[in-house]
């Protein structure tokens, strides 16, 4: 893993109700940036956790999808998945993407950073295990020229794991509130 790792905190699928603190919180603490990941949310409701939380960390956030909100904030980026997977028309802002296969990370272009999951057996999603072999992990280098984000089952005891393999970061998703609180 690089130097300094790019450290990236995502959202539950359902809006909690501590959330804007909860991405204060992240923030605070060493979170480059929180993914806002509420899929099954409304426009409104998006629009309503991103006004409670400070203007000022607005180019910290990345958008899952609600993409119409580009134009009301002046958010961090978007992050395209199977459910989102191209940016808006004429979208010029960062971009990073989802991969849960090294041949999804080859040939990416334009991509600030994609995270590869599940790295360790998932926290949040039931079932969902890694799949990727530690000679897959450290070659990751030789495979693309973009910054590969760890993510899936990434604790706080398992973050020094990551140092074996060719990570430019990892991402949180079941255990924020354990980094949070540490």
């Amino acid at each position: 893993m690089t130097d300094r790792p790019l450290k990236i905190a995502i959202t539950p699928e359902l809006i909690e109700p501590d959330e804007p603190q909860l991405i204060r919180q992240a923030l605070a603490g060493g979170f480059d940036y929180v993914h806002l990941r509420h899929p099954g949310a409304s426009l409104r409701d998006m629009r309503n956790l991103i006004e409670a939380i400070p203007a000022h960390l607005h180019p910290r956030l990345k958008l899952h999808g609600h993409f119409d909100l580009l134009h009301s904030f002046n958010l961090g980026g978007v992050h395209l998945n199977k459910r989102c997977p191209a940016a808006p028309a004429g979208y010029r802002g960062k971009v990073s993407c989802s991969s849960h296969s090294i041949d999804e990370l080859t040939g990416l272009e334009g991509i600030e950073y994609a995270t590869l999951s599940p790295i360790f057996d998932s926290i949040s999603k039931i079932g969902y295990t890694s799949r990727f072999t530690p000679d897959q992990l450290r070659r990751l280098d030789e495979i693309t020229n973009v910054a590969v984000i760890a993510l899936g089952g990434i604790t706080p005891e398992r973050v020094d794991l990551l140092a074996d393999y060719n990570f430019s970061g990892y991402a949180v998703l079941g255990a924020l509130r354990r980094f949070i609180d540490n």
